[in-house]
């Protein structure tokens, strides 16, 4: 959960509800790392600042660092020494996103756009102490307003803050994004949009589906469920955020021309790409809205484990204790109730971790089980849709779309709003083929 106080980061009253065609606003914009990969991108991404500038909106920037920057930055703290301080990491982390900042500053300017660039500590965006993976604690909103008030565009360091002795923090992954929303919520703006290399959230891959249609609206409970489903569009720990603080994000394409006419989805005038939004502005809401998914899933299965109250606790304490994340879970209990088995997922690179943990707690007399039965490769393909809640038999239409396809289901597991099974990868694009025809998602004309 976003340790940010609800009373300081809270949308002022009657802000939220400007989003309309030429309503003239408070805009927070983000620009990922391949939307600012060269000078002649940030140019580009400068051009979609200019226009929203010239409409008459107060704009904030917040960026993240070209791409493939970070990843450099971490690799030389790495080269330096394997058990650096986290402080340090930090210090040199972070530098990709002031070069970024700067650069983009510069570029606006040149374009007769006044503007500043701000690292995260001069905002301040305040963080707790954790270095490498920071929580924002809350954002100051005073210099941003001020600002505002002079016509000037601040343009800010994504992914990074300070903490209470000082020092630089970094976000962790997603920190980009997670500051855009931060930054938008506290300076209660109209809109945050993150623009990227695609041009909304589609319906499914449309590498895998070529008549995946792109949504003009989804929630933010669709968005959370779809993100955490192998949807790479934004960051689980931004929509978090963005729904508990009810800020509208729009997914956008910077490549898309920052000159030509902005039109919405539906063909009519309005902003470009898909809105996450609450679900009371979604009016119909599709009983699947959209179908995700995920490869490199591992099964495992401890067999006749002998069950007793905290056995359960036992077996994912184990796993929690070195941070291996758990994803789909069934048990089945033995008719006399003495043995259990419980089949899990874990990602393929967690694998040989979960099972070493496992046999460790086992031996430390923890839990007693029989075998250990393991599977590597798996896929995980859900549907989605705030529509299932008020529509029975959505799981069971599902299966039978799969069986129709001769494609057998290992594992299922359910909420609210999806449905996931398990399946060999072999025939993961063809149940994301054949469930989006099932459901009605394809585009007509393609």
């Amino acid at each position: 959960m976003w340790h940010t106080p609800a009373q300081f980061l809270s949308v002022p009253a009657g802000s939220a509800g400007k989003f309309g065609v030429g309503a003239l606003g408070r805009i927070v914009v983000k620009f990922g790392g391949t939307s600012v990969a060269t000078v002649e991108r940030i140019r580009q991404a400068a051009r979609h600042v200019k226009r929203e500038v010239e409409a008459g909106n107060e704009v904030a920037v917040v960026v993240s660092a070209m791409s493939g920057k970070t990843n450099e930055l971490v690799g030389w703290v790495n080269e330096a020494s394997k058990l650096h301080d986290a402080r340090e990491y930090d210090a040199v982390v972070a530098s990709g996103e002031q070069v970024t900042a700067g650069l983009m500053a510069i570029v606006l300017a040149e374009m007769g756009i006044p503007s500043r660039s701000f690292q995260g500590w001069q905002v301040p965006i305040k963080t707790d102490d954790a270095h490498g993976a920071a929580r924002i604690v809350e954002i100051d909103p005073t210099e941003l307003n001020k600002r505002f008030a002079e016509g000037v565009v601040p343009v800010i360091t994504g992914f990074q803050g300070i903490a209470p002795s000082g020092r630089i923090t970094t976000l962790g992954r997603g920190g980009s994004d997670t500051s855009a929303v931060a930054v938008a919520a506290a300076v209660g703006a109209d809109r945050c949009d993150i623009y990227t290399d695609v041009d909304g959230v589609y319906t499914t891959d449309p590498r895998i589906v070529p008549k995946a249609q792109r949504l003009s609206k989804v929630s933010f409970e669709e968005m959370l469920e779809m993100a955490s489903l192998g949807a790479k569009v934004l960051m689980i720990r931004s929509v978090e955020m963005a729904m508990a603080h009810k800020v509208r994000l729009t997914v956008r394409s910077t490549f898309d021309d920052p000159d030509s006419p902005q039109i919405a989805p539906d063909g009519t005038p309005g902003v470009p790409g898909t809105l996450v939004c609450d679900e009371d502005e979604i009016m119909e809401k599709q009983i699947v809205s959209g179908v995700t998914l995920a490869r490199a899933e591992s099964k495992i299965t401890l067999r006749d484990v002998k069950d007793r109250p905290g056995v359960a606790a036992s077996i994912f304490g184990s796993l929690a204790d070195e941070s291996i994340v758990v994803d789909m879970i069934v048990q089945n209990i033995s008719e006399d109730g003495a043995t259990t088995d419980i089949t899990f997922t874990v990602p393929d690179a967690e694998h040989d971790k979960a099972i070493k943990a496992l046999e460790a707690a086992s031996a430390a007399g923890k839990f007693e089980y029989r075998t250990l039965n393991t599977a590597k490769g798996g896929a995980k393909v859900s549907v989605v849709g705030v529509g299932m809640r008020n529509h029975a038999g959505v799981a069971a239409s599902m299966f039978k779309a799969l069986a129709d396809k001769s494609i057998n289901i290992q594992l299922i597991t359910t909420s609210e709003i999806k449905t996931s099974v398990l399946i060999d990868d072999e025939y993961a694009e063809l149940a994301v083929r054949a469930l989006h025809t099932y459901y009605g998602l394809d585009r007509q004309d393609a």
